[in-house]
């Protein structure tokens, strides 16, 4: 055995700084209550360098404790691949460091309930963050005012700048390595600031958005197994929440980037449906035909979540869908109702989910008269073979359709994606059409040059695809209708879809916050 002249060092322990959000209270009084001065820094320490190491030393300097808050994983919105380390990971990195007394684990997407929790003397942020134009989520005005209620102050620390965004891309590579080289290419064109203004530029659009009202039903379930005697699948049931789907989520999803989205839709006259209206509609201008031969759609899906991985699982669904469409005379109320509205409108955008509202008649009068038209013509179980976008539609300035869709447009199951892109574009007079292919990447046709974006897939961990392709949808919609160049416009559609597949269904909307810096993030190469 070898044997150590030197003295027993004490055991490291960085673990003993962590303590819980619920605990954090309690400790901070006690510190409080020795006359410690506190100082707090939040924020989500992806990757911790130098930058962090001097902004956290001039932090300690302003008083006796130092505590840094770190927003948990779950609740990080900073776009696809973040964090790129776990909670664990970003707390034991923090915990080791020697101007450190205590790291909290937060709960919360910003850092109000935090600065509540700790009540801080002294709360620092970065020295770019003295410029509010600099901050994107909008957030800091209200931490600004919670550290003043709980009686600190705020000071601007850091006299030396790292983008640990920037590391990540360039080391680590958040998202995988075709999608981070394609945003390379972007960010020669694009800084994070051009895109960031560009995005705040879809608020002048007026929408108008047309399409079927469909409500989601998840029902979630544990199974148990299968019945000993018909051998059928037996679930416990567990819980069950309705989202606003179809053109009701699209309208939300668009609400998020401009303030002018109104609805022309058709629902039946179920007592239920006008709570639901109500919430989901608010004060828009609803141009919807409520009719008692109509029945309003609902999807229920019976889910389990998934035990190796965070994607839930779907075991069964119930459609509540009529199997006929409405009376003639429906369709004469709905095309005076297109006919009132569809001139006050910059873009009109067409999500026909083929359950009713887009009859011959109506697509013809909204093709006519749609000043600008953006088309999603969906294929789903109820309506496969029959809701064939070059078969009901002849005329779209912006289109957007999936792999399957693609390939009954045209009629191939192998098809060149690019060549028939191309051709059903060229066929419909598009300034620009999409394509998505899942898993693998979006493809972008360019109607007046011919030339094809590919943007790769941007986020891996997939909760549920359901609503993916519609918030996509809206996403290069706007894109088209502002007039984005077709690489930039496909990026912003997959930032959009890389949002939404990590939302249960249609739980709630994209938000342009979370796209902007995703995006922004993704072109600090």
């Amino acid at each position: 055995m070898i044997q150590s002249n030197h003295p027993r060092r004490p055991p490291f322990n960085a673990s003993s700084k962590v303590i819980s959000f619920g605990d954090a209270p309690a400790v901070m009084d006690g510190l409080r209550g020795r006359g410690l001065r506190i100082v707090q820094c939040h924020g989500t320490f992806d990757l911790v360098h130098p930058g962090h190491i001097v902004h956290f030393e001039e932090a300690h300097e302003l008083g006796d404790v130092l505590v840094v808050t770190v927003t948990a994983a779950k609740f990080v919105n900073k776009g696809p691949g973040r964090p790129y380390f776990d909670d664990e990971m970003r707390v034991k990195a923090l915990a080791a460091l020697a101007m450190v007394n205590y790291v909290v684990l937060v709960p919360f997407p910003a850092a109000v309930e935090a600065i509540e929790s700790i009540r801080p003397d002294c709360y620092c942020k970065g020295r770019e963050y003295e410029d509010p134009g600099n901050d994107v989520t909008g957030n800091i005005s209200a931490d600004v005012a919670t550290v003043s209620r709980v009686g600190g102050t705020v000071h601007y620390v850091g006299s030396v700048v790292f983008s640990s965004t920037r590391l990540i891309n360039h080391a680590l590579e958040a998202v995988p390595k075709a999608a981070n080289d394609r945003c390379r290419e972007l960010a020669r064109a694009f800084t994070p600031e051009r895109f960031r203004n560009t995005i705040d530029g879809f608020a002048r659009l007026r929408v108008l958005a047309i399409g079927d009202i469909i409500f989601d039903r998840y029902t979630y379930v544990h199974v148990l197994g299968l019945t000993s005697k018909n051998r059928t699948l037996s679930a416990r049931r567990l819980d069950e929440e309705t989202h606003a789907g179809g053109i009701l989520a699209v309208a939300h999803h668009l609400s998020q980037f401009t303030k002018t989205v109104d609805v022309l839709s058709i629902a039946g006259t179920e007592p239920w449906v006008d709570g639901m209206l109500d919430e989901h509609l608010g004060d828009r201008n609803r141009h919807v035909v409520r009719h008692p031969d109509f029945t309003t759609v609902v999807k229920q899906r019976f889910i389990e979540h998934a035990k190796r991985s965070s994607e839930i699982s779907k075991l069964f669904a119930v459609n509540f869908i009529d199997n006929e469409p409405p009376h003639d005379g429906v369709e004469d109320e709905i095309c005076r109702m297109v006919n009132r509205v569809i001139g006050d409108y910059d873009l009109v955008l067409v999500a026909d989910f083929g359950h009713g509202l887009l009859l011959p008649r109506v697509r013809e009068l909204v093709q006519e008269r749609a000043a600008v038209m953006a088309l999603n013509c969906q294929t789903n179980s109820f309506n496969h073979g029959f809701n064939i976008i070059n078969r009901q539609y002849r005329r779209a300035d912006f289109l957007s359709l999936d792999e399957q869709e693609l390939m009954l447009a045209c009629g191939h199951r192998h098809p060149d994606y690019p060549a028939e892109l191309g051709a059903l574009a060229r066929s419909f007079g598009c300034r620009a059409a999409w394509l998505t292919r899942g898993a693998e990447e979006a493809l972008g046709f360019d109607g007046a040059t011919g030339a094809i974006a590919h943007m790769p897939r941007l986020e891996g961990q997939i909760v549920d695809t359901v609503g993916a392709g519609d918030a996509f949808f809206i996403g290069v919609a706007l894109a088209g209708a502002a007039g984005l160049p077709i690489d930039l416009a496909t990026f912003v559609g997959q930032l959009a879809g890389a949002q939404a597949v990590r939302i249960p269904g249609n739980r709630e909307p994209i938000r342009k916050d979370v796209l902007v810096r995703g995006g922004m993030n993704l072109l600090n190469q």
